[in-house]
């Protein structure tokens, strides 16, 4: 077996599946129809357009929302409605969700329907009080659902129970994508097929999300990073030229590291506004300016971000024996601390809460991994917040700041109730295949870029290479933060290995002999290509 078969056998590929794999079939994709209350939503939006009611789109401040948004307007213009308007929540005014307020403003502008995007599964008030004026609403979401759905003229989710639908797992912009499709079925305007070029939003928000590229996500990323290539819509071809990324190589990584934390800069230090205005301009010259505004809003962030990260680190010291990490500051802003929490979590290897303090009230994000859930972890703090919820892994808290060393305790106590054990090996890298050096060639690195798009359940592959001998160990980059090594295996074949934001273990001794965990990338400097590793963890095999 080869070693690229061995990577394939890793993720349960054999022959029979693999081709479905590498070559995603689009017309594979699932009947719309499927999704709970789609015909209910196609019946009332068509009712909509005979009226030409005026609809709000109700998104979210986050890439998912964003793009689920726009997406929307984009195909309810093709469709022909002329009253659509836009309600984006500022993360420090309304926070996250429908609001009672957002509603009542909504409506007191004309709204005669609202179509939440990226929300809504648990907004029963919210919407009872849409309903008390006069206003129907329609829910798009892939977030967790209540047993008793809201009263919606339609609650499209593909986590209800009674779901038909044969994958769960759709980003709030897949679900929003789910709708347009059917209504292909039922109106004019957006002729089938011509639903593709929308599938550029849809690759964005659903690798952002962070849901997991498979399924019927692989494809529509698949197909949506084609789209990308081709760069039409002004918005997203500007943020990619200042973001110096290339159309014709973009990947999802080109997503989730380049465009990704640029749009939510906006949302994290002023509004999601921003974004979104960049997403839907038409005007090229226009585009690259809000493009070059996001980038710059995405510097004051890393700026900021990193000021954080060594105050709470500061702090977290007081408490590093704790099972879950709970640090807070006055200054911290709450749009920034949920990537310090995954910093925190990175460098502790522990669950962490990072709040803001906002004179009696405390607001904050959660990071996890393994075994714990923070969403968990808060249910059960309950009588000590004011509210929260989120995912498994993700999640954000608000309660009084008086609380915040009895919601610290809780949320050990909870821990520890678990009994959890070895949960820090879940952080270490999980090899697809063992292999030496003769096999991991540029061939090699071709055939594992058909795997594409890597995400959450489909990463990157791993190799392992075992009984390695390091030749050189070499310090790199500004602060030295960087190394780059180069080892032999048992057959006497040298690679170079670069390792970013190296940690101490990682500056061995020159003639160790380890076994190293890697990406196998190809290198091209000066017109001469080289197969290496960017190291990923390293264990002396004394």
């Amino acid at each position: 077996m080869s070693l690229f078969d061995k990577i394939l056998a890793a993720r349960g590929l054999d022959e029979s599946s693999k081709a479905a794999f590498l070559s995603p079939d689009y017309s594979k994709n699932y009947d719309p129809f499927l999704l709970p209350d789609m015909d209910k939503a196609v019946k009332r939006l068509a009712g909509a357009l005979k009226k030409q009611e005026k609809i709000t789109i109700y998104g979210d401040y986050d890439i998912d929302g964003l793009t689920a948004t726009t997406l929307l307007l984009d195909a309810f213009a093709s469709f022909g409605f002329k009253n659509v308007d836009v309600f984006i929540p500022n993360r420090f005014v309304e926070g996250y969700g429908m609001t009672v307020d957002a509603v009542e403003k909504i409506t007191s502008d004309g709204a005669q329907l609202i179509i939440t995007v990226d929300c809504g599964s648990l907004s029963h008030v919210e919407i009872d009080r849409a309903n008390e004026l006069g206003v129907d609403v329609i829910v798009t979401d892939h977030h967790n659902v209540a047993d008793q759905q809201p009263s919606a003229v339609a609650v499209i989710n593909p986590k209800r129970t009674d779901s038909k639908y044969p994958f769960s797992d759709l980003a709030g912009v897949g679900v929003a994508f789910k709708l347009v499709q059917a209504m292909q079925t039922k109106m004019d305007g957006l002729p089938i097929g011509q639903e593709k070029w929308l599938l550029d939003l849809v690759a964005l928000g659903t690798v952002c999300d962070i849901v997991t590229l498979v399924d019927e996500n692989r494809t529509n990323v698949y197909f949506g990073l084609k789209v990308l290539a081709q760069a039409k819509r002004p918005g997203l071809k500007a943020l990619m030229a200042v973001a110096l990324i290339d159309p014709k190589t973009v990947n999802a990584r080109s997503l989730g590291f380049g465009l990704g934390p640029r749009m939510n800069a906006a949302g994290r230090l002023e509004t999601a506004q921003h974004a979104l205005d960049m997403l839907i301009t038409t005007d090229s010259m226009a585009a690259l300016e809000k493009a070059q505004y996001l980038n710059d809003l995405n510097l004051a962030r890393r700026y900021d971000q990193a000021k954080i990260v060594k105050q709470a680190i500061i702090q977290a010291e007081d408490y590093k024996n704790d099972s879950v990490l709970v640090v807070s500051g006055a200054d911290w802003s709450h749009g920034i601390v949920g990537i310090v929490a995954s910093k925190l979590l990175e460098k502790y290897k522990k669950p962490v809460f990072v709040m803001q303090e906002i004179g009696d009230g405390t607001k904050g994000s959660a990071r996890s991994f393994g075994d714990f859930s923070v969403a968990d972890a808060i249910k059960a703090s309950e009588a000590i917040v004011t509210k929260g919820g989120g995912h498994k892994l993700a999640a954000g808290v608000t309660l009084p700041t008086k609380n915040i060393a009895d919601f610290r305790k809780k949320v050990n106590e909870f821990y520890d109730s678990l009994k959890l054990v070895n949960q820090q090996e879940l952080l270490l890298p999980n090899a697809d295949a063992e292999a030496e050096f003769m096999e991991v060639t540029e061939e090699l690195v071709d055939m594992i870029s058909s795997l594409e798009p890597f995400g959450n359940g489909n990463p990157q592959p791993i190799l392992q290479s075992n009984n390695l001998t390091v030749l050189n160990v070499r310090k790199i980059g500004s602060d030295s933060q960087h190394l780059k090594l180069e080892m032999k295996d048992i057959n006497g074949i040298k690679m170079q290995f670069l390792a970013f934001n190296a940690p101490e273990h990682f500056a061995v001794e020159l003639g160790a002999v380890v076994t190293a965990w890697y990406h196998p990338n190809v290198n091209v400097w000066q017109g001469r290509r080289t197969v290496e590793g960017q190291l990923l963890h390293l264990k002396s095999q004394d």
